[in-house]
């Protein structure tokens, strides 16, 4: 054994296990299941070009060195984006805890409690500082969330602003926030105004404006009479604020603010060269089921014990589809949770001590500056000075290791932040009053910049869970007590279809603590981050090449956002050839939900066409519909292998229809991990495609974020890239921007780009080839127990296929059922009832051993005897060992135990469950009476309860 070759740390399958499994499928080699699964004029003639594989030893010193030619500056640049302090015990038990960052988005509540809670400490923040009683769970970005607002607003207007199109935006909103409003205003339709907001004449037709608070610029205004103002025209207002500096200052929901948005950056999340980080968004009850994300709700289970679970409009896209209000899917849960850790370790004094530090710091800076002679622009700021930028040159502090913010023209900005020390306050000083000849005494603190008007005077964080835990010691164990509710991979398989929670390496991860990459901002100058532009660049051409690509854009922070990325380039595209007629999407109906909602994100009309029986596109209805609406078609969007775990037969005849009745094809890259080193997009006829490299290239999904979605297009589309208003970036006929940052989440890119490095060409095709072994090893040991779906005509799967529970019904089982009873075996269920009702979709990725898929599969035969049992009527439909599961510990040890089973039965249903035992926090949660009652900040401290 080669132990320096990672594909056979990453691929879980055993050389001999892989024959008993090919046995079982009735395959000789795993390069006969290959050619039995993929069609053969879509395969790949030669090997992917790719450098060769690096060992684990070798990546770290290769990313040693890149890290080493991002140039060390102390930034000063602001913008949305700060240095800050991530508490050791929060980066070691959180950031670097497989524990919390393997685990997924929390549909299954009963074993996500402990992120739910920290998620409900997340909302507790942002809704106490913003002072709105609604939050949800984060946002992509800053920018992103701006752009949200704006749409819910204009699809929440009342009845006499139905026909109001006009969205204001201030002068001093961030440059990047502004770029992606037009980008999502140009899809909806949209008309943007820009100006002065108290100088600004509003008329009827604005349906709502958006504020920042402090500007960019740094001043900070009291906007209440503005607000209210605007509100009697009937005008909603968002704030988009500073999370830090609300602290300190009169909170949005205050100066009257409908809705307020930000980044909760600030609270110990790295720069990381631009993410992720978790964007929040707070707004008044009017909002609360229509603000897009996820809000976590409290409820209790059926026992009516405390319990928390993600509530009202979770996963809206997919049952509303192209009429749901936002695509987003995914959060940025991972960050969110350190950013609610970071308040919970400070609490509300250590949070307003900082903040007063960074303020003293500021006004400091502010008076040296009057002192030596600059002229400064405002006298009213938090943490950013501006002053008059004539005679001083970028260069002087460049040599120095500054980097001030020169984006303004005719204006410089200095942004301090909590990582400001008292020497690079007094080194700053200095090279100012060398460019003026001039030397300066020690500047003391004077007054507060803060008008009186704007100090804030109402409380924040009173709840027990932000008095409690200010020791290291106490914080440690807080943790472990919410991570020891939570299910994650360190746990056990979790085979979710089109989900692919596959190893997200340690040595992928380690990276990810060091200071060459976590401390870089966004818009440093490129040669400052020279290790990371050689990253990106790279990451970017070995995607292309695994796509059959001429293009990539790693810029959108997740996949929905590269489906909208996807669908805009092709309309770009189609504008610039005279085409802006082409508005008709087409869809197969067995898309993700975020499919047809990206379309009409975009400004699309959408157009569902058929599934046959066997899962493949309707040819004959695909016609039709291309025939009423070739004059107007502007895209196919499909996924591949197609959503029903299967590689059609048919795709090739499926793009050439597309292409001959002049549309572009957009392929969801969600199945990927089925593709990589086989076929490619490209093979198929796709003339874009997104990935998500939180799925096939392995970035962890945190608890439900962050992700990646880049997009790959052939040459054609390239010049239409999204692009970026400070960092050039994109293509060169590109005006819509995507993301805050110019390469999005750069700092876990690293982990993809490990990844490929790691594999290489023959370790990332055997992964694609051990994926679809361990599916279809899974796929033959349950049909004989349960219905699979769809499979081909070799009556083979792709990496993921169906099974059927709906023919159970009939015996009062639901497939929830299942998912719960899958619980009391130690197991994540897999993706429940999509892309069909009734079902569950199993993903086991190539990351898992003969031994877990073998316990997997004995943990589902087994449900299948219990199923037996109540058709044989062992025992009553209504109380049964299903219906009653989970069973969590504290029902397990009662007094009583008033069920028909025994708690053997219950708790141990299979003997190596014994030494593999994950015990739920809670029992089935009841979720209408958590939409009932929704509360969605930590209640009081008498019913807020831990344990």
């Amino acid at each position: 054994m080669n132990t320096q070759d990672f594909s056979l740390r990453h691929i879980g399958t055993l050389s001999h296990d892989a024959d008993e499994m090919l046995s079982v499928i009735g395959k000789n080699s795993i390069d006969e299941l290959i050619d039995a699964t993929i069609p053969a004029d879509i395969r790949f003639e030669k090997p992917l070009q790719l450098p060769d594989a690096l060992s684990e030893y070798e990546i770290l010193q290769h990313l040693q060195q890149l890290a080493e030619n991002n140039k060390k500056a102390r930034s000063f640049i602001g913008y949305g984006y700060y240095r800050t302090i991530l508490p050791s015990p929060i980066q070691r038990n959180i950031l670097e805890n497989p524990g919390w960052y393997t685990a997924y988005t929390p549909y299954q509540a009963e074993i996500a409690q402990g992120r739910l809670e920290a998620l409900l400490n997340y909302q507790t923040v942002v809704s106490d500082l913003a002072g709105l009683p609604i939050a949800n769970a984060s946002l992509l970005d800053e920018a992103t969330a701006c752009a949200e607002a704006m749409h819910m607003v204009r699809e929440a207007r009342s009845r006499n602003k139905k026909d109001a199109n006009k969205f204001f935006i201030a002068d001093d909103v961030l440059p990047q926030s502004l770029a992606v409003c037009e980008t999502k205003a140009s899809g909806l339709g949209i008309e943007i105004v820009t100006g002065n907001p108290l100088e600004f004449d509003f008329d009827e037709n604005f349906f709502g404006a958006l504020l920042q608070y402090p500007g960019r610029s740094g001043q900070i205004i009291d906007y209440t009479d503005l607000i209210s103002s605007l509100n009697s025209k009937g005008i909603k207002v968002t704030v988009a604020a500073d999370l830090l500096a609300l602290t300190l200052l009169k909170s949005p929901g205050e100066m009257g603010a409908d809705i307020a948005v930000g980044t909760s950056q600030r609270f110990g999340v790295p720069m990381g060269y631009g993410g992720p980080h978790a964007a929040f968004m707070a707004c008044t009850e009017e909002y609360k089921r229509v603000i897009p994300g996820r809000i976590i709700g409290v409820s209790q289970d059926r026992y009516g014990k405390f319990a928390l679970r993600m509530a009202l409009q979770t996963r809206e896209q997919h049952i509303k589809r192209e009429r749901a209000t936002s695509n987003i899917c995914t959060a940025q849960v991972l960050l969110a949770v350190m950013a609610g850790m970071y308040a919970v370790y400070h609490g509300k004094d250590g949070l307003q001590f900082i903040a007063q530090n960074v303020h003293q710091k500021a006004v400091r800076l502010y008076d040296a500056l009057n002192e030596l002679g600059y002229k400064t622009i405002h006298n009213n700021f938090f943490d950013t000075v501006q002053i008059e930028a004539e005679g001083i040159a970028k260069g002087k502090f460049e040599s120095n290791q500054i980097l001030l913010n020169f984006f303004e023209d005719g204006k410089i900005s200095i942004a301090l932040d909590e990582v400001t020390s008292e020497d690079e306050l007094n080194k700053l000083i200095q090279v100012f009053a060398d460019i003026k000849g001039k030397s300066i005494d020690k500047v003391e603190f004077s007054e507060a910049k803060i008008p009186a008007s704007l100090v804030r005077t109402s409380d924040f964080l009173m709840n027990d869970v932000f008095k409690s835990y200010h020791t290291e010691t106490e914080l440690m164990r807080y943790i472990k007590r919410l991570e020891r509710k939570d299910l994650a991979l360190n746990h056990s398989m979790i085979a979710l279809g089109s989900c692919t929670m596959k190893l997200n390496a340690a040595t992928e991860m380690l990276p990810l603590s060091w200071a060459g990459f976590n401390t870089v901002h966004p818009f440093v100058p490129k040669e400052f981050a020279a290790g990371y532009q050689e990253m990106i660049e790279n990451l970017e051409n070995y995607l292309s090449e695994i796509t059959g690509f001429a293009a990539t854009s790693v810029q959108q922070n997740s996949g929905a956002q590269g489906e909208y990325a996807g669908l805009m380039v092709i309309r770009s595209y189609q504008i610039d050839n005279g085409e802006a007629h082409r508005n008709v999407v087409i869809i197969p109906e067995s898309a993700h939900g975020t499919n047809p909602a990206s379309a009409a994100m975009a400004g699309m009309k959408v157009v569902v066409v058929k599934n046959l029986p066997t899962g493949e596109t309707d040819i004959e209805d695909l016609k039709a519909k291309l025939e009423i609406h070739k004059e107007n078609l502007s895209a196919l969007m499909i996924t591949y292998p197609s959503t029903y775990g299967a590689f059609d037969a048919n795709i090739k005849e499926v793009t050439d229809l597309v292409h001959a009745a002049g549309g572009q094809v957009y392929m969801d890259g969600a199945n990927m991990n089925a593709q990589v080193g086989l076929t490619a997009p490209g093979m198929i006829g796709a003339d874009v495609c997104h990935l998500n490299l939180h799925k096939t290239f392995a970035i962890p999904h945190g608890g439900g974020g962050p992700g990646v979605g880049p997009i790959c297009v052939a040459s054609h589309l390239a010049p239409y890239l999204g692009s970026h208003p400070l960092i050039e970036t994109g293509g060169e006929k590109s005006d819509t921007v995507y993301s805050a940052a110019p390469y999005g989440s750069s700092l876990i890119l690293l982990i993809s780009y490990s990844y490929i490095r790691m594999l290489g060409e023959k370790g990332l095709t055997n992964s694609t080839k051990h994926a679809i072994l361990n599916a279809n090893y899974l796929k033959s040991r349950l049909e004989k127990y349960y219905d699979v779906l769809y499979t081909n005509e070799n009556n083979v799967v792709a990496h993921e296929f169906i099974l059927d529970f709906r023919p159970f019904k009939k015996l009062g089982i639901e497939v929830s059922d299942i998912a719960k009873r899958l619980m009391d075996y130690g197991f994540h269920a897999p993706t429940v009832s999509f892309p069909v009702a009734g079902t569950l979709m199993i993903e086991p990725t190539e990351s898992e051993g003969k031994a877990e898929l073998d316990r997997f599969a004995d943990a589902l035969i087994q449900i299948k005897n219990e199923i037996d049992e109540v058709a044989n009527g062992d025992f009553e439909q209504d109380n049964n060992v299903l219906k009653n599961a989970p069973h969590p510990l504290d029902l397990l040890t009662a007094d009583e135990w008033n069920f028909p089973y025994s708690r053997q039965k219950a708790a141990y249903p299979l003997e190596w469950v014994m030494d593999r035992k994950f015990f739920p926090p809670v029992s089935r949660i009841d979720d209408a009476f958590g939409d009932r009652n929704l509360i969605c900040t930590c209640p009081s401290v008498e019913s807020y309860v831990t344990e």
